[in-house]
């Protein structure tokens, strides 16, 4: 009977005494004079097993030579463990080799840091704790999923390509077919954008928000996630070039029904992860942040605190506490207010009604004419996971802001026209997978929760 690892502690007692095949890695190797123990491990569960053999074994001699690393083929006896440490192991009747491994091979049984880990991204899933960390990402992104079928949201793709600067940060990448080292001039001598595939300047998306509000205009609720292009020159532990995004967008939404879905969409995504990666959450609780399931637990049984901006830097400003960087009213709260809030309430907190000046085109324009329909979610130990806003739904305000804030009417015309037909008050967030994925393991730096990090100066692998 051939099983996966994970099929094998699922059916213990049926297997118990009998013979099974198992294909995967050896993690570690224990050589003694007439008994030898390989750890190993095949990658669908957290756990390994131990096999065992000794020299009643016809191949004794040629077994004591497989390397860390290799890849086997494994029949052996399931049977009850006389060691400490497992409840039973396999005892060896053949093996066979299916891939060797080299003697250099890095993923040695000792603790590596992080940062030599980050070095061998192409092997570094074959360790526990990335086994975890990316498990636990594959398993969020499924509840993702799950959360918006169960709420009759639609999966909408937006585009990768783009001809819209979303945000107007002028943080996108720019792609084109044209020949940089022979590039077609105007007479003014910037680029002729004419000649490229698309006739014109284009960008790799930074957001599907935009496309997202066409479809929910027809569907009412649907979501994006997929990868995002930031060309930001940052490098910050929270910072990456590509990364991936989630975002929703509700019509018939206000800012309170948005903070509803967000609170909701947390609790449902944690509640998921704990009940499917309780090994993977333990080693992160035990080796990257004591006390990490402590407190996702309490965000499960949080009521998240709602407080204006003003309310936050009152907050602040009373505190007594020195800041790097004072707190002001009309601007945007820097890593040290926000970890302040969360440790004050000792819950996720929304902060809503933001100055206008330091927010999107897009957002609605409170009637104090000063503020904005906007709301942040700060959470214990992260900061920032989760921001959104009431979308103007008013064509002529959307125009004066766009105006206002020199977004050029044109690229977005089409945009503006859902204003026009049948438009109506929505609302939508943006949620980053792996600011999500840092909150779930207590990891601290985005380069350990992304398969292959994109980062500026490093484009490896």
């Amino acid at each position: 009977m051939k099983l996966d690892v994970k099929e094998l502690f699922l059916k213990l007692d049926e297997v118990m005494n009998k013979e099974i095949i198992l294909e995967g890695w050896v993690k570690n190797h224990r050589k003694q004079k007439t008994i030898g123990f390989i750890e190993f491990n095949d990658g669908t569960c957290q756990k390994s097993i131990q096999i065992v053999y000794d020299e009643a074994n016809a191949n004794f001699e040629d077994i004591t030579k497989i390397k860390i690393g290799s890849a086997l083929r494994v029949k052996g006896i399931v049977r009850t463990s006389a060691g400490n440490g497992q409840d039973f192991e396999i005892g060896l009747n053949s093996v066979e080799v299916l891939g060797d491994c080299t003697d250099d091979f890095p993923m040695q049984p000792k603790r590596h840091t992080r940062e030599f880990l980050r070095e061998q991204a192409y092997l570094r899933p074959r360790t526990n704790l990335f086994r975890a960390v990316f498990r636990i990402r594959s398993v969020a992104a499924l509840a993702i999923h799950s959360y918006f079928e169960e709420n009759n949201y639609v999966y909408f793709n937006s585009p990768i390509i783009t001809g819209d600067d979303c945000e107007g940060s002028g943080q996108m990448f720019k792609i084109t077919t044209l020949d940089m080292n022979n590039l077609p001039l105007n007479e003014d001598k910037t680029v002729d954008f004419s000649k490229d595939i698309f006739n014109e300047l284009t960008y790799v998306t930074g957001t599907g928000q935009l496309h997202g509000e066409a479809f929910a205009m027809a569907f009412k609720k649907i979501y994006t996630f997929g990868p995002t292009f930031r060309s930001e020159h940052s490098n910050t532990k929270t910072h990456a070039n590509e990364f991936w995004m989630i975002e929703p967008e509700i019509a018939f939404c206000d800012l309170e029904g948005l903070m509803n879905i967000e609170e909701e969409l947390l609790k449902y995504v944690i509640k998921y992860v704990m009940d499917r990666c309780k090994d993977e959450l333990e080693l992160c609780d035990k080796f990257v942040e004591n006390g990490l399931i402590d407190k996702l637990n309490n965000v499960l049984n949080s009521s998240f605190v709602r407080i204006t901006h003003k309310e936050a830097i009152d907050l602040l400003k009373k505190a007594d506490v020195k800041w790097e960087f004072e707190p002001a009213y009309g601007e945007d709260i820097a890593k040290e207010h926000e970890k302040y809030i969360t440790e004050y309430y000792n819950c996720p907190v929304f902060i809503t009604t933001w100055p206008k000046d330091i927010k999107a085109f897009y957002m609605k324009v409170n009637e104090d004419g000063e503020t904005v329909a906007a709301v942040d979610l700060e959470v214990p130990g992260s900061g920032e996971l989760m921001g959104g806003s009431q979308r103007e739904e008013d064509y002529d305000k959307i125009i004066q802001r766009m105006k206002e804030m020199n977004i050029p009417l044109d690229d977005l015309d089409w945009y503006t026209k859902l204003r026009l037909y049948g438009g109506c008050y929505h609302s939508g967030f943006g949620l980053g997978f792996e600011r999500l994925i840092m909150y779930l393991t207590g990891i601290d730096n985005i380069r350990d929760v992304i398969p292959f990090p994109r980062t500026p100066g490093k484009i490896d692998y």
